[in-house]
């Protein structure tokens, strides 16, 4: 028994028909029998038993595709966990970041991997918090940069590094001279914020919760860029991450700790099927810390 006449096994037993599983295999009829033949010989087992034009399958037929399932589906983790090793990476990953992930770290990862995995196709997405979790599990994106712990189940994480929420104010607000400020006074300012789908803003209206209170939103945009670009012109504050700095240079913002309590923001690696993408895992884990570990990205 090899894994080749198991793959055909399978093939045959779900399909119940000698001419559609040949199909399925890309395989001849005669080819398809002869190697189930050989399978049963090898075995000394029946492993189906014909009906017309279709095949039934024994009890020991039942059992073999039980423990045929795992078995395939190891073989093929395995090949791909080895492609690394062996110098033929996947062809592409599909990576969702988070806004301030992006800013602040991508550009140096994307290079980081170029020179790690040559071959290797990356294609990046910024996403919501909640768009990386959905698009994880429909398997859309292999791996994403996001909030932990994930909200979803069925999602597995590795914490890089934590962050904090942060009042952002223009240079003349009312607040300028403040090191610190509290969560109660934040709640009573009018602020401009991300949009309700944003986990940052689910975080702030968590913590006013808390104390029973709601934000005071006078408008919102759906990108960090837009917020910083915009808060200069304005008398509003925003709730943002620290690491959102890095999105934008701009010396008319000033970035103020929340405390009493201080908020914070894990952000980690995350991922469906740790398994299958366990290696590309320990690279991204490695590649980032060596930039996390860097001045460039300093908070």
């Amino acid at each position: 028994m090899d894994i080749r006449q198991l793959r055909y096994f399978v093939a045959l037993y779900e399909e119940g028909h000698v001419g559609r599983a040949a199909e399925r295999l890309c395989l001849s009829q005669p080819a398809l029998s002869q190697q189930i033949r050989q399978l049963e010989l090898g075995l000394d087992v029946s492993l189906f038993q014909r009906a017309g034009k279709r095949l039934h399958p024994t009890l020991a037929a039942h059992t073999l595709y039980n423990h045929a399932l795992p078995l395939l589906d190891g073989f093929e983790r395995a090949r791909e966990a080895l492609r690394s090793f062996r110098g033929q990476a996947p062809q592409s990953l599909a990576i969702g970041v988070l806004q301030t992930v992006n800013a602040s770290l991508v550009p140096q990862l994307l290079e980081r991997l170029r020179q790690a995995q040559p071959h290797l196709v990356v294609q990046i997405y910024e996403l919501s918090g909640t768009d990386i979790e959905r698009r994880l599990l429909t398997g859309s994106l292999d791996i994403g940069i996001g909030f932990l712990p994930p909200r979803q189940p069925g999602l597995h994480s590795l914490e890089l590094y934590e962050d904090e929420l942060q009042l952002v104010i223009p240079e003349n607000h009312p607040l300028r001279e403040f090191k610190k400020v509290s969560l109660a006074q934040a709640s009573e300012l009018p602020m401009l914020l991300l949009g309700e789908e944003f986990r940052v803003r689910q975080l702030w209206q968590e913590q006013l919760a808390l104390l029973g209170r709601r934000p005071h939103v006078q408008a919102e945009l759906n990108h960090m860029s837009g917020i910083l670009d915009s808060l200069p012109h304005t008398t509003l504050a925003s709730i943002l991450p620290g690491r959102a700095r890095h999105l934008h240079a701009n010396q008319g913002l000033l970035w103020k700790p929340l405390s009493e309590p201080r908020v914070p923001l894990r952000v980690g690696l995350l991922v469906r099927d740790v398994q299958r993408q366990q290696a590309m895992l320990e690279l991204l884990r490695s590649l980032l810390e060596g930039i996390l570990h860097g001045p460039r990205v300093a908070s």
